[in-house]
């Protein structure tokens, strides 16, 4: 997550983002998918790997099938929308939606490490191996890391899990991905962020 980009506003950031043509992935997006939630700072951020088809048409993040599973763990942890914004290390979705490749990574990773400096996020949840390999390793497995607490040098806590689309794909990750999410909701309450209740 070294470098970064410098821009004076959040208005400037989603401007020049909307307008990137740094890699080939710009030639067949209908939209740039910054995100979902409020540009403030929230105590978590969760990055995923890129926009699906149902996010490169609305322009928001985690919006399909993916999304949905999301949203219901979190509302069923307690855990509301105002604590947290959802990202992708990339912000236009593949062909068919495939990895994207190192190239198309290091390409878009300046406007995820913009997301991080302004949105001061003191947990990030890596959700499926693109996401860990950018933030965390290029080397890492998320089968073996996944509900490992990892402190970057900065301090930051991140919390590597399945992303929700392998959960959807394949139920038996999924006790595993509620186990990993009731993880953060624990660091989450222990930070003050969260009430008693649901623990």
């Amino acid at each position: 997550m070294d470098g970064e980009i410098i821009m004076n506003n959040w208005n400037n950031f989603v401007r020049e983002c909307m307008a990137c043509t740094k890699c080939g992935l710009h030639t067949g997006r209908m939209n740039v998918v910054i995100g979902r939630g409020t540009p403030k700072p929230v105590p978590l951020l969760f990055v995923g790997e890129g926009p699906g088809e149902q996010e490169d048409i609305q322009g928001e993040a985690f919006v399909g099938r993916a999304g949905k599973l999301l949203d219901l763990l979190l509302e069923a942890l307690g855990i509301s929308e105002d604590c947290y914004y959802i990202a992708n290390v990339v912000k236009c979705r593949p062909p068919q939606n495939r990895v994207p490749t190192r190239d198309e990574m290091e390409a878009c990773l300046p406007w995820l490490r913009y997301q991080v400096k302004t949105l001061k996020p003191s947990i990030i949840v890596c959700l499926g191996s693109t996401a860990a390999r950018a933030i965390i390793d290029d080397d890492v497995k998320i089968t073996q890391i996944r509900g490992t607490w990892i402190e970057l040098k900065n301090g930051m806590q991140v919390m590597p899990t399945y992303h929700p689309a392998a959960v959807l794909r394949d139920t038996r990750k999924r006790e595993d991905f509620y186990l990993d999410m009731k993880k953060v909701r624990a660091r989450l309450n222990e930070m003050g962020w969260l009430s008693a209740r649901n623990t």
